[in-house]
């Protein structure tokens, strides 16, 4: 894991790749790769705030996930991965 400068804390790019590897991997834990249309996820960690933006276009199907609550617990997903990369 790369750090920063003083070696104690991961570097924002860990942080941001930690966040997005999560939400996407939530996100296809859900759907196939080939069902989803577009996505994009947007994490930006800046002076220790942690923001993650999910897109997600994949059909409404009535017996599948529902695209909305699949977004959104893909950004919740990113932020708690990002929490145990800082052990809390």
């Amino acid at each position: 894991m790369a750090t920063d400068a003083d070696g104690d804390d991961p570097s924002d790019e860990t942080v941001v790749q930690t966040a997005s590897e999560a939400a996407e991997g939530l996100i296809f834990s859900q759907y196939r790769q080939s069902d989803v249309r577009d996505y994009d996820v947007t994490a930006i960690f800046e002076d220790g705030v942690l923001e993650v933006d999910v897109y997600l276009n994949a059909p409404d199907e009535e017996d599948g996930p529902d695209p909305e609550q699949v977004a959104d617990d893909a950004a919740l997903a990113a932020r708690e991965a990002v929490d145990e990369l800082f052990g809390e």
